[in-house]
């Protein structure tokens, strides 16, 4: 079975040399100098590849090794230089929280579902950093990037929802204006948790340049959407396209939350469907159970990821150029992800 998947390049570079500047930024060449803010120039020596494999029932499968990879880029095999299925491996977490007025039917549920994100994968060890950017009318760096989850944590529990939605230059900040890591985009990686339905209505920037500028520095996206079944959530196509596109996925803990409970549609109970009633608590904890699945599916997919490595015969003929790679899994009924290519050389 062939299976197509999009993968992580990364350079050894300066800003893995220089923690406290901002994040490599190469954004799209319309956008105004006053802007872009500072460009730190780099040359690829090897492209880094976090990949998720899952079953059919969507269990993660830890036990290939590296003869089960395959490589392509351009179409062309390359040779795997580095492998490990090492487990709770070092990383960044950007926690990106919808500050809108969509979220506040179910506001405090998401607001524990970040706080329960943060708790899980920012323990208290130094390996793993996290920052939290809110999002209304404008996107705010909350929290710079720090190894301290309680501070996050901390300004989660004040916040409020309220105003529009400016999402996209949420990923902007994530992407130049917050405190570096040494190692970073290597060690540790780099990933995005948007909580929100994915709408914009405030971002001065666009889809198509965030999601260049997430490419270009070596950004995951992951998101938890707040948009609940029977409800057309217009920005959903907007995340789904960030998150695949990054080499992520979205989760929807609000489409059909109740779809086990005992008493609800085609779950039968002797009380007859729909049996749970208001104020017995049922539905809020069902919503409940939902979100926090959702949380731990993504923190277990960003922990669980294969790692390879190799280098890629790339000229710089065009700085811009868009590379493809795919990737083929010796094992039948199995799903892969990671981001769909990679830019070679900075602007």
């Amino acid at each position: 079975m062939r299976v197509i998947v999009c993968l992580f390049i990364t350079a050894f570079c300066l800003e893995s040399q220089q923690p406290q500047q901002q994040v490599a930024s190469q954004p799209n060449a319309t956008l105004p100098a006053q802007q872009q803010g500072p460009v730190i120039k780099t040359d690829v020596t090897e492209v880094i590849v976090p990949v998720t494999v899952t079953d059919e029932k969507g269990k993660f499968v830890s036990d290939l090794v590296q003869s089960d990879f395959q490589i392509f880029d351009q179409g062309k095999l390359q040779s795997i230089q580095y492998f490990t299925r090492e487990r709770a491996q070092p990383v960044v977490v950007g926690i990106l929280v919808d500050l809108s007025n969509n979220s506040r039917t179910h506001w405090k549920n998401y607001q524990d579902a970040a706080i329960e994100l943060t708790n899980t994968l920012l323990p208290g060890d130094k390996k793993y950093s996290g920052y939290l950017i809110g999002y209304g009318n404008e996107a705010e760096l909350m929290v710079n990037t720090t190894s301290d989850g309680e501070k996050i944590m901390e300004k989660l529990r004040k916040l409020k929802p309220g105003g529009g939605s400016a999402l996209y230059d949420a990923i902007y900040l994530a992407c130049t204006k917050r405190s570096l890591v040494a190692g970073e985009p290597v060690d540790p990686r780099r990933v995005v948790v948007v909580i929100g339905d994915g709408n914009d209505n405030s971002s001065s920037k666009t889809l198509d340049q965030i999601i260049e500028l997430a490419q270009r520095n070596l950004v995951t996206v992951y998101g938890i959407s707040t948009s609940a079944y029977g409800f057309e959530a217009t920005g959903d196509a907007a995340l789904v396209r960030l998150a695949e596109e990054t080499g992520g996925r979205v989760e929807y803990p609000l489409v059909n939350p109740y779809k086990d409970v005992s008493g609800y549609l085609s779950t039968p109970s002797d009380d007859g469907n729909y049996a749970l009633s208001v104020g017995s608590g049922g539905y809020a904890s069902a919503i409940a159970t939902s979100i926090f699945k959702s949380v731990a599916s993504v923190a277990g997919e960003v922990t669980l990821q294969y790692i390879l490595r190799y280098i890629p015969d790339v000229t710089a003929d065009s700085v811009r150029q868009y590379r493809k790679i795919e990737v083929k899994v010796a094992l039948a009924n199995v799903k892969v992800r990671a981001r769909r290519g990679y830019y070679p050389f900075t602007p």
